[in-house]
């Protein structure tokens, strides 16, 4: 019995030892050890053809170490996955030219729609369209965050400028800036208002947090104070007393609103000759693009949580900049305008009325004053 009894430790040396000479194929390669490297802001990879143009290797850990792949423990060499051992006797100390980064791997869905659309279409005429393109090499951030301004300028404006297109489009800076370029090119996509808080007195937006630390509260408890009939939607009474809460505690805030694409692998599938031209499918009372409304709060590491608002809300309150003809209206104002309507014209029903009322009465008088002046 005592013979079997050291079989476990002798086990246990054996994987040891192995641990030790073989680190590199044992042990998952950290990415610190990477970036003992790569956090080198001078490191390039020469041009093999003896140009002037190199390629910068540089990873900055920080903005590293913010994004959606690596907040999802995603390392270095699960994309990089041909490198499964570095051999620090070298300068180099993995493969000089590693394989291409395949994103469908991971991405299957997302990499299916791109597949059907025009950015994938232009590679059969020899130009290179790549994922990171668009989202960057090492800092894929939280997207559903991202204002219109953020989501174009690091994405569609790389490449297009809107303003030298959409000639049929009336007033193109407006569009530009509070509807997302995905809304109309990617007609399938599903889309949402995006109301952010806007402060008018400090002119600046804030955080979920900032308004949790506000209001005293944490995420969890945003809704159960917010939605006193527990129906799971912020209705127009509920709103207008998280406004008065935010007034109480000094925060005297208006709603940024913003159209915006949800981020589904649809959004990728963009293509000539589908984008959305029909005015009236916003521009309409009962128009289909304004019944997601969502307050949006933003988290720390940039994901979001989405509390779904009634739609009412938009008829009721201030939105900043952001007013769509029969889109969005406060009926308060409508009914403003209908009175004055209606009061001038029944002051010109009334005079017309009065005049014809008292025509004889007037005819009476001329007669008298022609009488008098004889």
């Amino acid at each position: 019995m005592q013979k079997f009894e050291k079989v476990p430790g002798l086990i246990g040396l054996c994987i040891l030892t192995l641990l030790w000479f073989w680190p590199g194929e044992v042990l998952a390669i950290d990415n610190s050890e990477c970036l003992d490297c790569h956090s080198d802001d001078g490191l390039v990879r020469e041009n093999p053809d003896g140009g002037d143009f190199h390629d910068s290797l540089f990873v900055d850990g920080e903005k590293f170490n913010h994004s959606v792949h690596h907040l999802n423990d995603i390392g270095c060499i699960d994309c990089h996955s041909d490198i499964d051992a570095l051999d620090y006797d070298n300068e180099v100390p993995h493969a000089v030219n590693l394989a291409q980064v395949d994103c469908a791997a991971c991405h299957e869905e997302e990499a299916s729609a791109f597949g059907n659309s025009v950015h994938s279409k232009i590679r059969g005429k020899g130009i290179t369209m790549t994922c990171y393109a668009c989202h960057d090499y090492h800092y894929v951030s939280h997207l559903a965050a991202a204002s219109v301004a953020e989501r174009e300028n690091n994405f569609c404006a790389k490449c297009h400028n809107p303003f030298q297109g959409h000639d049929w489009l009336p007033k193109k800076a407006e569009h530009f800036a509070f509807v997302e370029c995905t809304v109309c090119h990617a007609p399938e996509v599903p889309r949402h208002i995006h109301l952010k808080f806007f402060d008018l007195v400090t002119n600046k937006f804030y955080k979920g947090a900032e308004i949790l630390e506000i209001l005293g509260i944490n995420y969890e408890e945003f809704m159960p104070l917010v939605d006193k009939d527990k129906d799971g939607v912020i209705g127009k009474d509920e709103f207008e007393v998280l406004e008065l809460m935010l007034r109480q505690k000094n925060v005297h805030a208006i709603f940024h609103a913003e159209l915006v694409a949800e981020m589904q692998p649809v959004a990728h599938q963009v293509n000539r000759g589908v984008a959305e031209r029909n005015c009236e499918k916003c521009h309409s009372a009962d128009s289909p693009y304004f019944n997601a409304v969502t307050i949006v709060l933003t988290k720390e590491d940039g994901s979001v949580d989405h509390h779904n608002v009634d739609r009412s809300v938009l008829e009721s309150f201030s939105l900043k900049h952001f007013y769509l003809y029969a889109g969005t209206r406060m009926k308060m104002l409508d009914w403003i305008g209908l009175g004055l309507i209606g009061g001038a014209v029944c002051g010109v029903l009334g005079h017309l009325t009065i005049r014809v009322l008292t025509i004889r009465v007037r005819s009476r008088r001329k007669e008298n004053d022609k009488k008098n002046k004889k």
